[in-house]
């Protein structure tokens, strides 16, 4: 509780944190938004693909030109992370190769890494927290996206002795999205493709969300920071309320949760799409059972809700504030040394899965695209197939034909060897066989 007062000492002593930015999207631009109201935090440079942009970027979000002026930017990522000015890099790019390519940078050149880019992070974060860890920096989610905030209260479960039973987040979910391209992504929106071009949404960008590879994405992330475990056959997506998680998820009951100690997401909608009551679509949750007789009557005598037993109960928060949250993330690492939330074992897994029948010859087209999905696994049966990472799925040539519904492996697909992500991510397997 003492992180602002720990900002304002070094705003006092004239040693803001100085970041560097990579990548000035949406999540970039909502932490770009907080820092003329944060005293003691300065950006020195970003980095991104097109500088005008990024500039433009930051107008859009209310800096002056004066801080505009007084800010790097630069289309050199690896000139920005190596500048000596730059204390914490954040790498926003949403691409996987490059995130690891821009960690792995200033893993070289001390630099702490806030990853926003959980596609890299569930690529091959294990590794590089490890990494990280040798040359005494920090490595650390994101907080603000989903990810963190749920470590945050399998931590928070954690250290007050509860055992946690599930912890995950909210989306809207129906099987069929599995199927969703592109050219079909808007329908299940509710928009028409010209609505959408003119709010400059990007079709895959937003179908990932939708088919359940960003879902699959950050559960993975969850369960190789917390130790918590993903379903043999993955993701359920119960259509479960804020009202009914103590209840619902427990494991023995039908199509919600396999195991204690699980990740899991719930759906926002019923399977015909009729909506959940008290929904969870934007928020993320925890469930913990109380340890002991005692603590059961504790959570009876002070109001707290439980399921019909007692002794089980649910924390969550309705929302998540994205980049707006970015901050807590970038003085943990600067002013505490500490991580909110990071890699410690390889435990779940993202694995190319086709949306239909895939032909030889064929190009996959990557996260969100038409050919695949992410399907959340297991760490140790994605090994077991050989399953081709979701991060790894883009301009990848097909060397024979896939089922629909089944998992895309190595040995399907053509590969560059030489490629530093794929060389990373198969380090990354050898070093933590699951």
């Amino acid at each position: 509780m003492n992180l602002f007062r720990l900002l304002q000492a070094r705003a006092a002593a004239g040693r803001p944190v100085r970041v560097g930015l990579v990548g000035a999207g949406k999540f970039g631009s909502m932490f770009l938004s907080q820092v003329p109201t944060t005293p003691g935090l300065a950006v020195a440079a970003i980095a991104d693909l097109s500088p005008d942009r990024a500039r433009q970027a930051c107008r859009g979000v209310g800096w002056t030109e004066e801080r505009i002026a007084a800010t790097r930017f630069t289309d050199d990522a690896a000139a920005m992370i190596a500048a000596p000015d730059v204390e914490v890099v954040v790498e926003a790019t949403g691409h996987a190769p490059a995130g690891i390519r821009h960690a792995r940078a200033a893993i070289r050149e001390g630099k702490h890494i806030v990853m926003v880019n959980v596609e890299a992070d569930v690529l091959a974060g294990p590794l590089l927290a490890r990494d990280a860890e040798a040359a005494g920096i920090v490595y650390s989610l994101a907080y603000g996206d989903q990810p963190a905030l749920i470590c945050e209260m399998v931590d928070w479960a954690r250290a007050c002795g509860f055992p946690v039973i599930a912890a995950g987040k909210g989306t809207k979910y129906r099987p069929e999205y599995h199927a969703s391209t592109p050219e079909t992504v808007w329908g299940h929106y509710g928009l028409t493709p010209e609505e959408a071009r003119v709010g400059g949404m990007n079709p895959q960008m937003f179908n990932s969300f939708l088919d359940g590879t960003k879902s699959g994405i950050e559960m993975a992330a969850v369960a190789n920071a917390s130790g918590l475990t993903p379903a043999p056959d993955g993701l359920v997506f119960p259509p479960v309320g804020t009202h009914e998680l103590a209840d619902a998820l427990r494991p023995g009951n039908a199509g919600t949760l396999h195991h204690a100690g699980q990740v899991e997401v719930v759906s926002s909608v019923h399977r015909d799409g009729s909506p959940v009551a008290n929904d969870l679509r934007w928020g993320v949750f925890v469930v913990f059972e109380a340890p002991n007789d005692y603590a059961a009557r504790c959570f009876r005598e002070y109001g707290v809700a439980t399921d019909q037993t007692g002794r089980v109960s649910a924390l969550y928060r309705p929302f998540h504030l994205i980049g707006l949250e970015l901050n807590v993330s970038i003085l943990s690492a600067a002013l505490r040394g500490e991580a909110t939330g990071a890699p410690t074992g390889f435990r779940g897994d993202v694995v190319s899965t086709a949306k239909r029948d895939l032909r030889a010859g064929e190009v996959l087209d990557g996260e969100g695209g038409a050919c695949v999905w992410g399907k959340l696994m297991t760490a140790t049966d994605s090994l077991r197939v050989g399953g081709l990472p979701i991060g790894l799925a883009n301009r990848v040539p097909l060397m024979r034909d896939v089922k629909a519904g089944q998992p895309v492996t190595w040995a399907d697909v053509r590969v560059d060897q030489a490629d530093e992500a794929y060389r990373y991510r198969r380090a990354m397997e050898a070093a933590f066989p699951a």
